[in-house]
């Protein structure tokens, strides 16, 4: 029996359906977490063969323990993940001081963890990129939004998600940002005029996709964080061709294998001089596993599917045969806490009920770029999903 050491399996909640389905395909699953094992789900205690809880995730000398048991118990570990973004790096360094490789090392993670180092890789597949700089200091960053032009952006160049993301306008706004900021290193880029879409997939042992995806958010999630603002988006009914192609070139030059990829980017809304043309597309950056929050059961609804069966298919059998049904698009709603919408909980259950697919509260470590409430439902059209929009957002 093979070993498979899930991190923080917990978190988000519904990733005990990965644990799930590596189990009802031979596997043993053993977690590692720092939630008491009473609190954990049922469905995952369950789904799990044994269970290590740490005083602190964020320790790496008791995960490194941890996995050193597991190990020493039930012998050679081939896999090792978390799906997470936040762990991506401690799981390289896992693989690599345990040998286990199934997964990206320690040495890959510059290219797929660095902002900066992602461009190269984008130009492999013969995508552009936003011009870039890594700031210094005040002379330098002011020197290179004025080559570019007004507004830029600047955030970690090792980051996750929206944190500590800002667009600046001018000089004055440069140098807040250089006296203010922590001791991350930051990109500094120039900001393209466009609508974040995404390339999402599971990707085989050959770099085949063995499910196929895709996004559109019609917001900038640094403005939904920065100004609190409601969070929607909603996945492709269908892929559009050049997205799929952008995104299996952009897996093959980053020679990805065995794994969940969200890689991002932009659709110019107009034409920008430098990179390309109303509708073109634009690297932005690529995240080594599941896109966030309750994206993985919207793949779900909008395909009458399982992606926690075929990723773990994946992983036992680089193949899948779970089908796909009808295609629909499905539309994600976050709402404030504290602000008069026009239409209430009953309101919208009223009108969309019948295509309301998960309602609730967001977590609070996710409400920051998600919201509070969320409203996740399915439509034939994209009229249909334009005024679902339109209707929860209203104030």
């Amino acid at each position: 029996m093979k070993n498979f050491i899930f991190i923080s399996p917990n978190f988000p909640v519904s990733y005990w359906k990965f644990c799930a389905e590596l189990k009802n395909n031979g596997m043993r699953v053993l977690g590692i977490g720092d939630c008491p094992y009473d609190e954990l789900k049922q469905e995952l205690r369950e789904s799990l063969h044994e269970y290590y809880k740490v005083g602190n995730l964020e320790s790496y000398d008791e995960v490194f323990k941890a996995v050193a048991f597991f190990t020493y118990k039930y012998g050679k570990i081939d896999w090792l993940e978390s799906n997470n973004e936040y762990w991506l790096e401690r799981d390289a360094k896992l693989r690599t001081e345990f040998h286990i490789t199934t997964g990206f090392m320690e040495n890959d993670m510059e290219q797929v963890k660095c902002k900066s180092a992602m461009k190269a890789y984008y130009a492999k597949a013969g995508i552009p990129t936003a011009r870039y700089h890594l700031v210094q200091g005040y002379e330098d960053a002011v020197e290179f939004a004025n080559k570019v032009g007004y507004p830029v952006v600047v955030k970690p160049d090792n980051g996750v998600g929206a944190s500590h993301t800002y667009r600046l306008k001018n000089d004055d706004e440069v140098r807040f940002f250089i006296d203010t900021k922590d001791e991350h290193v930051y990109i500094m880029e120039e900001q393209v005029k466009g609508v974040v879409c995404t390339y999402d997939a599971i990707i085989g042992a050959q770099g085949q996709p063995l499910f196929e995806s895709g996004n559109v958010t019609p917001v900038s999630l640094m403005d939904v964080v920065n100004d609190n603002m409601d969070s929607i988006y909603h996945l492709h009914k269908e892929v559009p061709e050049d997205i799929r192609d952008a995104g299996l070139r952009t897996v093959k030059a980053f020679g990805v294998k065995s794994r969940f990829v969200h890689l991002e980017f932009f659709r110019l809304t107009q034409d920008q001089e430098g990179l390309g043309k109303q509708g073109d597309l634009i690297g932005l950056e690529v995240n080594m596993r599941p896109a966030g929050g309750y994206t993985p059961d919207m793949y779900n609804f909008a395909y009458e599917t399982d992606v926690y069966k075929i990723w773990a298919d994946m992983v036992v059998f680089d193949e899948s045969t779970k089908p796909l049904g009808t295609r629909r698009y499905c539309a994600f709603v976050g709402r404030r806490d504290g602000v008069q919408y026009k239409m209430d909980h009953d309101a919208i259950m009223a009108k969309y009920g019948i295509c309301m697919k998960m309602q609730g509260r967001i977590p609070d470590a996710l409400s920051g770029a998600m919201a509070n409430v969320m409203y996740i439902a399915n439509f034939d059209t994209e009229e249909q999903l334009q005024q679902y929009y339109r209707d929860l957002l209203e104030k």
